[in-house]
């Protein structure tokens, strides 16, 4: 009696647990200083650590961006950063806070992105997300999104939950895109270890409006600030990567929503939404299969100006140079 009632306490508890992080507690989970998870990647003086260990600035000026990189690499877990974004004229501006392993895989790398598009003066920041797996870059996964604040105004959690099988990206706790392996995406869907990156740079040619606004230096320099910085996944060995280094850390990961966190994200996508690539018969003549189609979302959608992207091989170029050690508001629904 005794052990079953035990077992129903450590089943209720665990439940709990994961429960409050798939909501996206995160302050659940430790909250690294920036030297303990992470070292600069490029730009020598454009990235500056604050007094207290725990923010880093990044910025871009007419010599260059900058980034910082982890110092572990991971397969599967939670990642999460708070940002506050440059403020004024920001057109051709990218922020980047995304995960990847081009320098290890650079002809089948994956990547999981959230891409911060500035704007002209009076325009709102977007967001835009993407995956890719195993090289698979001739199929652009996007979708981008408003928001329902001022991402310049104040700082905002972005986050990353990757498991063998899911993947959701997070603004401020709310679920805002959800992506599911399905047999029929085989290697699109990302499986290798990869590091996590930020990086600020100039994406002039076709962050805002397809390119027509550009970066003006004159308002630089451009510094978007990182803190509460959290690295809870599986770190792995870069060459070997068989096995988890702390196990139980990682089995506390979550692995779905609750019907709570659904309802929040449908929500978002109908009020917020501005592209997805499941819509861009431009592209895609058929949808790729992953798609579930929404007539009344396609409808929608067809109001927004059409989007242009970049080319992923010129961003890598200017995204992935280590240096050093190898080892950055409540919701209205």
């Amino acid at each position: 009696m005794l052990n079953s009632i035990m077992n129903i306490f450590a089943f209720v508890f665990c439940s709990a647990f994961l429960v409050s992080l798939v909501c996206g507690f995160s302050r659940n989970l430790p909250i690294l200083s920036f030297d303990e998870g992470y070292s600069q990647l490029f730009g020598d003086a454009n990235l500056m650590v604050l007094r207290d260990g725990k923010s880093v600035h990044i910025s871009l000026d007419d010599r260059t961006g900058s980034g910082f990189v982890s110092q572990e690499v991971y397969l599967h877990g939670y990642f999460s950063a708070s940002i506050k974004l440059p403020a004024d004229y920001t057109a051709g501006v990218v922020v980047a806070f995304y995960m990847s392993n081009g320098d290890m895989y650079e002809k089948n790398h994956d990547e999981i992105d959230f891409e911060f598009l500035g704007n002209i003066r009076g325009k709102d920041w977007r967001i835009q997300t993407n995956i890719y797996g195993n090289g698979s870059t001739s199929i652009g996964r996007e979708e981008r999104y408003g928001l329902w604040f001022d991402p310049s105004e104040d700082f905002h959690q972005y986050s990353i939950l990757w498991t063998e099988n899911l993947i959701i990206f997070y603004v401020d706790n709310v679920p805002i895109r959800e992506i599911k392996r399905t047999e029929t995406m085989g290697g699109d869907f990302p499986s290798k270890p990869m590091s996590l990156y930020a990086t600020i740079w100039d994406g002039s040619d076709w962050a805002t409006n397809g390119g027509k606004y550009r970066v003006s230096y004159k308002y630089a320099p451009y510094i978007a600030e990182f803190s509460d910085f959290v690295l809870h996944g599986c770190a792995v060995d870069p060459i070997e990567h068989s096995k988890c280094d702390d196990a139980p850390k990682f089995a506390s990961i979550p692995s779905g929503m609750t019907h709570q966190q659904r309802t929040k994200m449908s929500s978002f996508r109908n009020k917020y939404m501005q592209y997805s690539y499941c819509y861009d018969r431009s592209r895609y003549k058929t949808p790729p299969s992953e798609c579930t189609i929404d007539t009344k979302e396609a409808e929608r959608l067809r109001g927004f100006d059409p989007v242009t992207f970049g080319g992923v091989h010129r961003r890598h170029s200017k995204r992935h140079h280590r240096i050093g050690s190898a080892r950055a508001g409540s919701s209205s629904f």
